[in-house]
């Protein structure tokens, strides 16, 4: 009997750690993976559809100073949560959305997606609330739906604050037009070392960390779980208004005091990959691109991360914070 209990114990043994290994699976919202605020719903109806906005919203809700964060195209709000509570510390009151096809709000089967409907949406969240002024934040992606909302909506705004927004150059003039299936196609075939890959290049400066690998979580769960196809599809969309729309020609129609955080070393450059014949531009030349946004966006700041790259937010909170709360007046 001893023999039996030890190939038992060895085949038990043997068996934890590859049911360790297995991955967490999430459907197309999220469930399962926690975010670091209660999660709310906001269900409106858009293009015939029936939709569910999910967000953040913490602080007091008598605070008199009120922030929205918009994420970026590759996250959705769960990565604010650093910013969040130091936000949170100085009195304000915090929303944060997961728009349309983020996180866990509603994946489409279809949607036509552009920054003015993504900023509408935001904008009936914000009504629903009750909140009709507030400071507003775009990172990356968010950084063009936040200049589209400050346009379309001048009046609700305070202050912008810009960190690292892409379309700061017209994509459409300088990369070849797509159509979707490119993109879905691309999105079918992402892993994880794909998207390690390429934000250790893009992101990080070619170095990784357990916080950056935190980031990647929710991918893998998705990625893990039955419903990427639909993830991948809205994925796909949601590439269709960045290269679409000419966010630059928007800055000087922007009227609300506007900050430009901007890592220096950032790069991203969307389409660098499929530049039109003849184009021989350097897209994503960060140090470049900010000076040009400053210049467009009258009365703006503009402040420099020497050595930053695409989310200095992450890579470099202390050197981050310090110039957020220059950009919020402290």
């Amino acid at each position: 009997m001893k023999y039996v209990y030890l190939i038992v114990l060895s085949f038990f043994t043997a068996l934890v750690p590859a049911l360790a290994a297995e991955p967490v699976k999430y459907n197309k919202e999220l469930d399962g993976f926690e975010y670091p605020f209660d999660v709310q719903t906001f269900n409106f109806n858009s293009q015939t559809k029936e939709l569910a906005m999910r967000y953040m919203d913490v602080g007091a809700k008598d605070a008199k100073k009120i922030i929205v964060l918009l994420h970026g195209k590759n996250f959705s709000g769960y990565y604010w949560e650093q910013v969040a509570n130091d936000l949170l510390a100085k009195g304000y009151r915090v929303i944060i959305p997961d728009q349309i096809g983020f996180g866990k709000s509603t994946k489409p089967d279809f949607y036509q997606y552009s920054f003015g409907q993504l900023a509408l949406n935001t904008k009936l969240l914000l009504d629903s609330l009750h909140i009709n002024k507030f400071d507003l934040v775009g990172h990356s992606m968010g950084g063009m739906l936040a200049t589209t909302f400050a346009v379309n909506y001048p009046s609700a705004v305070n202050k912008l604050i810009l960190i690292n927004p892409i379309g700061l150059e017209d994509y459409s003039r300088y990369v070849q037009f797509q159509d979707m299936n490119f993109f879905y196609k691309n999105e079918l075939a992402t892993s994880v070392e794909k998207a390690r890959n390429y934000q250790k290049a893009n992101y990080y400066d070619g170095k990784w960390s357990s916080e950056y690998e935190k980031l990647l979580l929710p991918l893998q769960g998705m990625l893990a779980g039955d419903d990427w196809p639909i993830v991948a599809w809205n994925n796909a969309l949601t590439y269709g208004p960045i290269f679409s729309e000419n966010i630059v020609d928007r800055f000087s129609q922007v009227t609300n005091e506007t900050v430009l955080i901007i890592g220096t070393r950032d790069q991203t450059g969307p389409g660098r990959g499929w530049l039109k014949e003849g184009v021989n531009r350097t897209l994503g030349d960060y140090k470049k691109l900010g000076v040009n946004a400053h210049k467009l966006i009258k009365g703006s700041t503009l402040i420099e991360l020497d050595g930053l790259g695409h989310m200095p937010q992450i890579e470099n909170y202390d050197a981050f914070i310090k110039a957020f709360n220059q950009a919020l007046g402290y």
